[in-house]
């Protein structure tokens, strides 16, 4: 679809005049609103200046607040590392950053940490948590491949690609706006978009639900509510039971975006070539013809048992059950192979069952097949072939008419109540040419959507200051309240905007600020008389204290022991192996991605999701308040809770890192136990002990370089190690 001018005017027309969906008269949102680009405050400084800091100047001064100064290179390092990378700076690039005496010692590290791949791996995670990526929820059925979603937005992330592309990828599977080409003789047709950009899509596949075999129709709201929260910063979720209470978006808004999605379908893509696919073919007739052999026999000792206990438990049915279960299946009603379904668990005759009512002489040669078949392969087939599941429109959905659905039930439509496709404060009859999702986002990333830009640079500070100039980074409505500075945030969007959406320029402007680069303490009466007047420190006359969150704490940990695994891509991890201890059970065939090994990957690779039957979540990111991603999390929760002691101080990942963290301090000081000191201390907190400190380590150690280990564990149990300031 051609974005026109007309086009952008009349859907910022529609922005500015959206009122509540009660019909007060009172203005619409502030986040609807024009972004208008402010003039940066003058009088801060007579040299240039970072624009961020020239606005919090400005507040400073009406406020009354004096910044603390800045903080020591040490620690500026050890934040602003963490921060990019989720990584602790390496005691080479400790050493390079505190010999290195130019101007522009500091800007060289940001710039060097943006063009690192694991930027992409911190960012990456963000992001998953807003658009609640899951390897394993109940039913999903895009489970088998959806991390190569979560690898295409590292991967994006890392290439920098421009923030307007990263959406419309995800939605449409098309960078572009431009999705059609003319030929030579007038003819047009679709372009081909790029392959790896299916991936993208893994955003709205992974909404897809199956229930008794059939489409759960979960996917449309799932994307709604995904989407709305995630690039518009709006609760549209709240429309769809009842018209908003406190935005103006009605329950008639909500089905109509959701109608936006109504005609995807999810659909299995094999990655692999046409010689893997031959040679899988080849060896699963293989497997099969060795498998035959053996189960024949097995099939003809256990059948008359197996029917027995059937007819037993047939007998005990209903006589209206039972006529239906005894007729053949291809004579059976709709209805009545619904309850032969209904009523097959409790028909199946399970192998400890048949073995229950077998002679002793039977079981051994049962016993003796099953270990031929085991032999064999077992019942197993080989492992499938690499898939990735993919969203389309279906051609039949698209000619349904959509309804409201006031119980909330794809099942239950309301057919008094259709709805036309469209979305909230969009434009009336939207140009739907190119499909209603490509129309959807084309509107969506505008420079001139007011929305678009905000809401991400919102994300963007709240990542590295803990928290957004608007503090309710999903919520731009009325409940969301107002920014902290909103002449900085319409500054930053326009910023924004101006650099093409390019979001490592965002994060080099936010880290390179002063505000940024202060330090965390400020002197007793300074803090004193700052925090009467701004005691949330909205105004970031201080860095904020913040406590790691679970990532970058297991990535840490490993970091100091020398062990940590820095590939890029690849499916998720479960770090139990499928052992008790962090997480019960093995993720099984089909419920996820992940490996069944244990292994010091980093934590954005560990698995993470949902099921009634079992904890998915490893303990580890459950104590350091790791959500399931059922739910979008635009911020998680930042607790101090005995579970994170525990596990740091007595968790079987811990026990193994400090061995491995000892020996490396043996190995790496040459037996010098005051050297060794000195290296625990870079590596766990990237700075060396002081001399108090490091007498108290070496009283500890009392020549005993086995006591090593110890001072490894106590350094990982430091609130040094775990706080960045």
């Amino acid at each position: 679809m051609e974005r026109t001018p007309g086009l952008i005017a009349r859907a910022v027309a529609c922005l500015m005049l959206a009122t509540p969906a009660a019909g007060a008269a009172e203005p619409g949102p502030w986040a609807l609103k024009p972004v208008v680009r402010p003039g940066t405050p003058a009088g801060a400084s007579t040299t240039p200046i970072n624009p961020i800091d020239a606005f919090l100047a400005a507040d400073h001064r009406a406020k009354g607040l004096t910044p603390a100064g800045p903080a020591d290179k040490r620690t500026l390092l050890r934040r602003v590392t963490f921060d990019l990378t989720g990584l602790p700076p390496t005691i080479a690039e400790q050493e390079a950053f505190l010999r290195d005496s130019s101007p522009d010692a500091y800007e060289k590290v940001v710039d060097r940490l943006l063009a690192s791949e694991q930027h992409g791996v911190r960012y990456g995670r963000f992001w998953l948590d807003v658009l609640r990526y899951a390897d394993v929820d109940e039913r999903m059925v895009a489970a088998a491949g959806i991390h190569l979603w979560r690898d295409w937005v590292i991967r994006a992330i890392n290439d920098d690609l421009p923030y307007d592309q990263f959406v419309r990828a995800q939605l449409t599977g098309y960078r572009s706006a431009e999705r059609t080409q003319i030929s030579a003789t007038g003819h047009r047709s679709r372009k081909e978009p790029r392959a790896d950009d299916m991936f993208a899509l893994g955003l709205l596949s992974r909404g897809a639900v199956f229930r008794d075999g059939k489409d759960a129709g979960e996917l449309p709201m799932a994307a709604v509510e995904t989407v709305s929260s995630a690039f518009m910063g709006m609760t549209v979720a709240c429309a769809k039971c009842h018209d908003h209470m406190f935005d103006p978006i009605s329950q008639r808004d909500y089905y109509a975006m959701k109608a936006l999605f109504d005609p995807l379908v999810v659909r299995k893509v094999v990655l692999a070539t046409p010689a893997e696919i031959v040679a899988a073919g080849k060896a699963i007739d293989e497997a099969e013809r060795k498998r035959a052999a053996v189960e024949g026999p097995i099939d003809e000792l256990i059948a008359p048992y197996r029917k027995r206990l059937h007819d037993e438990r047939v007998a005990m049915l209903p006589p209206e059950v039972r006529a239906i279960i005894l007729k053949p299946d291809a004579e059976r009603s709709a209805a009545e192979r619904k309850v032969a379904d209904d009523y097959f668990p409790v028909l199946r005759i399970d192998t400890d069952k048949i073995l229950a009512v077998m002679p002793e002489a039977e079981k051994r040669r049962y016993r003796e097949l099953q270990a031929k078949l085991d032999a064999a392969g077992g019942g197993r087939r080989d492992a499938p072939l690499a898939a990735f599941w993919t969203v389309e429109v279906d051609p039949r959905r698209a000619a349904e008419t959509s309804y409201i659905l006031t119980s909330g039930d794809p099942d239950r439509p309301e057919k008094k109540h259709p709805v036309e496709p469209g979305w909230p404060f969009g434009p009336e009859k939207p140009d739907f040419r190119e499909g209603r999702i490509e129309a959807f986002s084309d509107w969506l990333t505008t420079a001139e959507n007011p929305l678009f830009a905000r809401v991400a640079v919102n994300r963007l500070w709240q990542w590295h200051f803990g928290e957004g100039l608007h503090r309710s980074p999903s919520d731009f409505g009325k409940l969301g309240g107002t920014p902290a500075d909103p002449a900085l945030l319409d500054w930053l969007a326009s910023e924004f905007a101006a650099r093409g959406f390019r979001m490592k320029a965002i994060h080099r402007l936010i880290v390179t600020s002063e505000a940024y680069r202060r330090g965390s303490e400020a002197p007793p009466g300074l803090a004193e008389s700052n925090a009467a007047s701004d005691p949330t420190n909205a105004y970031l006359w201080r860095f904020p204290l913040r406590r790691l969150e679970a990532e970058p704490i297991w990535d840490a940990i490993w970091a100091a022991a020398g062990g940590l695994d820095m590939a890029v891509g690849g499916p998720s991890f479960d770090p139990a192996g499928g052992r008790g201890g962090m997480r019960g059970g093995s993720t099984g065939t089909g419920t996820g991605t992940a490996t069944a090994s244990p292994t010091s990957r980093r934590a954005a690779y560990m698995i993470r999701g949902y099921s009634t039957s079992r904890d998915v979540v490893p303990v580890f990111l459950q104590a350091f308040d790791v959500d399931d991603g059922r739910v979008p999390c635009p911020v998680r929760t930042r607790t101090v809770a005995p579970p994170q002691a525990l596990f740091l101080m007595n968790g079987e990942a811990v026990e193994r890192a400090t061995v491995r963290f000892a020996a490396r301090l043996k190995d790496e000081s040459g037996g010098d136990l005051a050297a060794a000191v000195d290296l625990a201390y870079r590596l766990a907190i990237s700075r060396p002990p002081t001399p108090a400190e490091k007498d108290r380590s070496l009283a500890y150690i009392d020549r005993d370089p086995e006591r090593l280990k110890g001072l490894a564990w106590l350094l990982l149990n430091l609130d040094e190690f775990l706080f960045v300031r």
